[in-house]
């Protein structure tokens, strides 16, 4: 593994020491946002910021924590400014790795990710952080942490500490999580405690520190690190049938705001995008019987994609995100969206949340 540089993160300590305002953020999915715990003090993200408040209480710290259910680093990379740095972070932990899956595409979109915060003005201190499937010990963390090595940042894995102990019998399944997944308070607590371990382990370090090395080129195409979210603020297609959703948003979890509504068989909504990367981003609901949609790309109608808005799970709505074109030929494409007619007398509507374009 690459030698880690700590100078970000030891700085950051320098500056509580000092009594500084320091802002601590959070990036990732539901076990960031604190699925399960009891109370949102007691999911692991809130108690590593209160790790920073107890070691440094001359210091003024922010809690800024941009978890949401269900989403992948190519979501995370297109909301990063809007949920966590435009709060001008000096620490983030950023954890996909139970969302994202182990292969190229989605190292890639990591990638743009951690360039996207690295590159920040705030220069935050990045952490990256690897939860796993309890049932299986699956996770991304070897297409995650590859990144993490590439730009020598230091990673912290539930898999390699956590997962190990619990499989040595130290606990069981059930202590630490009901659904395999998403930490109990127990869990959290833990989780939390392999964070503050690391934390204690630099805060504690003596010697003299590395100063900060540039950032190298890119590991991967990187094709996704300045990817744009477009949603009605942003963009306006046309609509035949489709209509706006009017509705004000009133946080970043509240998600199903700022897109378009699909309502009957043969409504439509046409896109002109210039881009080289697209994913649809739509609801998927767990009130079944829902629309489906047909998507084509370019007018290449025999190459159609069906958006099927029925969730097979049973957790609630998912923000479902489909990419349609990778690596394409960057120029202006035609995007169009028709509500198929299954024949449905009564039916959800279909939510088209976004598209994520870079």
């Amino acid at each position: 593994m690459k030698r880690m540089n700590l100078a970000r993160l030891k700085g950051c300590m320098q500056r509580a020491q000092r009594g500084e305002e320091l802002v601590i953020g959070f990036l990732g999915g539901s076990i960031t946002q604190g699925s399960l715990a009891s109370e949102h003090e007691n999911c692991y993200a809130y108690r590593v910021f209160q790790w920073w408040q107890e070691n440094f209480p001359a210091a003024e710290s922010a809690y800024v924590n941009g978890g949401i259910g269900g989403t992948d680093s190519l979501f995370g990379v297109s909301r990063a400014v809007t949920d966590v740095l435009m709060y001008q972070p000096d620490v983030v932990i950023v954890d996909f790795s139970v969302n994202d899956k182990e292969n190229e595409f989605y190292q890639e979109t990591y990638e743009g990710v951690i360039r996207k915060i690295l590159t920040w003005k705030s220069k935050p201190a990045v952490i990256l952080l690897n939860n796993v499937f309890y049932d299986t010990g699956e996770n991304a963390q070897e297409y995650h942490n590859a990144i993490g090595d590439w730009y020598h940042v230091p990673h912290v894995s539930v898999k390699d500490t956590l997962y190990q102990k619990m499989k040595s019998g130290m606990y069981t399944r059930e202590e630490l999580t009901s659904d395999g997944l998403h930490p109990n308070d127990k869990g959290h607590k833990l989780v939390a405690a392999e964070i503050i371990s690391f934390l204690d382990q630099v805060k504690e370090h003596k010697s003299e520190w590395e100063a900060e090395v540039p950032l190298p080129l890119p590991m991967t195409a990187n094709a996704y690190e300045n990817a744009k979210r477009l949603t009605i603020r942003e963009i306006s297609p046309k609509l035949s049938g489709f209509q706006t959703d009017t509705a004000e948003k009133t946080g970043h979890l509240d998600f199903f705001k700022n897109g378009w509504i699909g309502k009957r068989a043969g409504d439509k909504i046409l896109f002109e995008i210039e881009a080289s990367c697209i994913a649809i981003q739509y609801r998927k609901t767990i009130k079944k019987p829902a629309l489906r949609a047909k998507l084509v790309l370019d007018g290449e109608s025999e190459k159609a994609r069906i958006l099927d808005g029925n969730f097979e799970e049973d957790w609630g709505d998912c923000l479902y995100l489909e990419p349609i074109l990778h690596h394409g030929e960057h120029k202006k494409h035609i995007v169009e969206i028709e509500i198929i007619d299954d024949g449905l007398e009564k039916s959800s509507q279909f939510y088209l949340l976004s598209l994520i374009i870079a």
